[in-house]
């Protein structure tokens, strides 16, 4: 996802500490953003937010702390929005596909539409917030957000809602890049990785909350109220934006490079076969998640006959389980094993979580029911939680010069790779998971080709942190 604006500790050239290339590079320039996670212990931890004093009276901390807290609220928000958007709809899949008589394949592209909006959106909105602020942009994207959501709810055939699903991940685009881009505009050092941290946080937090709560939705009315659901917190984030969300970036830290700027940095990126290797390995990594995504609403509830509100449970237990184990690869694996060898680890189990979902949906062992499918989902996601983010951190490594640009290839490859292979799961129809399971074997075999064919990662041995 590409993250506009750099950091005051950037724009203040606060050096930083890594142990990947160009670590002892000279200060960052206000277009790196590679210091977000990376900082000098002794630089400063927190900036007031615009308009509070800084002054270290114990009144200004606290209406700092105050404040502080109320961003959070509002950017924890805005990071929820999509995948709310994406997930909430997940148990309603079936009911659409009858309520609108289209072709399971059909319908799932309604999920590759907002997919591929957010992707495209991230491209536009960072640029957009560099040269007019963050938050003419941000309430800009809030506002068409709201209006594309209500015509979801009321549309009345799948082309539509396909098209006005597009908008919605358009103008969704908006509160990922922005949230992203205020939180490195008000937070120096420590303070900001935290607040990175917290932000993560909630952002995997809500794939586990939204399939539950479509799930209660659809027990008191259609697939429709959903999505009134959605426009309902569309306005009140809005409301919230537009009175507590103040300006982050000041006129004079604001640039016109934009666009032009962005294509010729990333266009230097991807000359860089290491780092494209990672891109295109955790492109497919999320690919075989998307097929998961879209697909299992579908095998769950039509093949094996589980209820919306069983499906949502299984859902929310796939979240947690590659939430816990991104935890530990951040908390214990991190720092103690390289990144490469957990990396490569996680993209094996994948592959043979995969197989072992193939066999059992072409009956290679019988015929099997839900709770092994479930397992083997189960294990599939959970092994996630090591491979995608350790192919975006390999990533980031090499490009402290240029992560801002870096982090919007990663981010927009991922959904497009997704949006791809997303109608491909429903290409026999509703009534098998074959395709799922030859989608999801065929993208985590591609990832482990790119991750040992442009990665080579024995060709970096003795790196103290990321190497094999």
């Amino acid at each position: 996802m590409p993250d506009s604006g750099g950091s005051r500790a950037q724009r203040e050239h606060i050096p930083t500490s890594g142990t990947g290339p160009g670590a002892d590079s000279a200060p960052l320039t206000p277009h790196g953003d590679a210091g977000a996670l990376s900082v000098d212990p002794g630089a400063p931890q927190v900036t007031a937010p615009a308009g509070l004093p800084a002054a270290p009276e114990a009144g200004g901390l606290k209406a700092a702390r105050r404040t502080g807290f109320l961003v959070t609220m509002v950017l924890g928000g805005l990071t929820a929005l999509p995948p709310l958007s994406m997930d909430m709809y997940l148990p309603a899949l079936p009911a659409v596909t009858d309520s609108l008589s289209a072709p399971a394949a059909t319908i799932q592209l309604t999920l590759t539409a907002c997919l591929a909006g957010m992707a495209l959106g991230q491209l536009v909105v960072g640029p957009m917030s560099d040269r007019w602020g963050r938050r003419r942009p941000l309430l800009l994207g809030m506002v068409v957000y709201v209006i594309a959501t209500a015509i979801c709810a009321l549309a009345p055939s799948a082309e539509l809602l396909i098209g006005f699903r597009l908008l919605q991940g358009l103008a969704g685009a908006a509160g990922i890049v922005i949230a992203r881009a205020v939180v490195r505009d008000l937070y120096d050092g420590v303070e900001m990785a935290r607040f990175f941290s917290t932000l993560m946080l909630i952002s995997g937090v809500a794939p586990i909350i939204a399939p539950l709560i479509g799930g209660q939705v659809m027990r008191f009315t259609d697939w429709r109220g959903i999505f009134v659901v959605l426009t309902g917190v569309g306005i009140v984030l809005t409301l919230v934006v537009w009175k507590w969300l103040h300006e982050t970036l000041p006129p004079g830290s604001r640039h016109t490079g934009g666009v032009g700027e962005a294509l010729r940095t990333m266009r230097g990126l991807l000359a860089d076969r290491v780092f494209t290797g990672y891109m295109v390995t955790g492109g497919l990594a999320f690919a075989v998640l998307f097929a998961y995504i879209s697909a299992s609403p579908f095998v769950v509830q039509e093949i094996y006959g589980a209820s919306p509100q069983t499906f949502s449970l299984l859902f929310g237990l796939n979240s947690i389980g590659l939430i816990a184990v991104g935890q530990i690869n951040g908390k214990l694996l991190v720092g103690r094993i390289s990144l490469d060898k957990v990396l490569g680890f996680g993209l094996a189990v994948i592959v043979l979580a995969a197989v072992a979902l193939l066999l059992m949906t072409t009956g290679v062992f019988g015929e099997v029911g839900l709770v092994p499918v479930a397992a083997g989902l189960f294990v599939l996601m959970s092994a996630m939680g090591v491979a995608m983010p350790n192919t975006n951190a390999q990533a980031l490594m090499r490009t402290k010069h240029a992560a801002g640009s870096a982090s919007a290839l990663l981010g927009t490859s991922s959904f497009l790779i997704g949006a791809i292979a997303s109608p491909l799961v429903g290409i026999a129809g509703e009534d098998t998971a074959v395709p799922m399971a030859v989608v999801q074997v065929v993208c985590a075999v591609a990832a482990v080709g790119c991750f040992l064919g442009l990665c080579r990662p024995w060709q970096r041995v003795g790196r103290e942190a990321g190497g094999l």
